[in-house]
């Protein structure tokens, strides 16, 4: 029998563990018709409210289908779900948050889709209510800017909701190993046969999300970074307009032989403009070399401190 593994990310759920647990399980027992079995592969990123005690909990109550991996200290989701793309055993692995904003329901389709030639099935949000206006319209500035400065196209919406098969695991397995990571990225462009499904998002079963605007842009900002290197360039197009600035100055002195713009505020601002491009393309600058520093560092993505369900090593 194949076997399908579910990827559930877990940071502060305590509240919802349980939901979580009967909705997917219930979804995942329902694949047996269609020849698969299945496993529950939790990975807690540092939990604190006791997230932990009711995963280890789930494991001694399910050891045939629950297992579960626990960070030493919050690494972050794309941490978790890299640790999860590295310990699944399934032939075809489901990437989900555990708050239910990503329905369990739609597994079915995906393993119809798998069972079809795909490789990469990506799940793309129709609508998100609960997220607000604000982070609505920010995620689609997102796509929008990363899709314009990047080389490889985004799906719109794509969400960390999401699957591969066992071939695709092992392309990002030993291909794509970056400490600042976009996993879903890789995923759309890693290549392979690859379709995408939409779903409704669902109102989060408890809790609130671990994401804060200020988060959202770091996240935006190094992401932006590690897919394009058009940031760099705009020192070019600053040096093409300063030139191009200092041109119609001199065509203008020469033509209407009035001389350029005189007076010290008109200095004062010129300069004061000059300087802010200046530092904002050594700001660019310094970021990128941030990025390749972590990289350099070559600390862990993550650090497992207890598994459950797992074969003694």
């Amino acid at each position: 029998m194949k076997k399908i593994s579910l990827i559930v990310s877990v940071y502060n759920e305590k509240e919802g563990l349980e939901s979580f647990y009967e909705k997917a399980d219930s979804a995942c027992r329902g694949l047996r018709e269609l020849g698969y079995d299945y496993e529950l592969l939790f990975v807690d990123d540092g939990s604190q409210d006791g997230s932990r005690e009711i995963l280890r909990e789930l494991s001694g109550r399910d050891r045939g289908h629950v297992r579960s991996l626990s960070f030493s200290r919050n690494f972050g989701h794309e941490a978790a779900m890299t640790a999860g793309l590295d310990y699944a055993s399934g032939e075809l692995l489901v990437f989900m948050d555990a708050d239910l904003q990503h329905p369990p329901s739609c597994l079915p389709e995906i393993v119809r889709c798998y069972t079809e030639g795909y490789e990469v099935i990506s799940m793309v949000r129709s609508s998100n209510p609960s997220a607000g206006l604000l982070k609505n319209w920010s995620s689609g500035a997102f796509y929008w800017l990363l899709n314009r400065v990047s080389d490889l196209h985004f799906e719109p919406n794509a969400s960390d909701f999401f699957a591969i098969s066992r071939r695709v695991q092992a392309v990002l397995q030993k291909n794509y190993r970056e400490k600042i990571r976009f996993l879903r990225g890789y995923v759309q462009n890693v290549g392979f046969r690859k379709t995408t499904l939409r779903y409704d998002a669902a109102v989060r079963v408890a809790g609130k999300s671990h994401y804060s605007l200020r988060k959202l842009f770091i996240f935006s900002r190094n992401t932006i970074m590690c897919f394009s290197n058009l940031p760099l360039r705009l020192g070019i197009f600053a040096g093409l307009c300063s030139g191009l600035l200092g041109l119609l100055v001199l065509i203008y002195t020469l033509f209407t032989r009035k001389g350029a713009p005189s007076g010290y505020a008109t200095i004062v601002v010129l300069i004061c403009f000059m300087f802010a491009v200046l530092f904002f393309i050594v700001g660019i600058i310094g970021e990128y070399i941030a990025v390749f520093f972590e990289e350099m560092k070559d600390r862990p993505i993550y650090i497992i401190e207890d598994k459950e369900n797992f074969p003694e090593s």
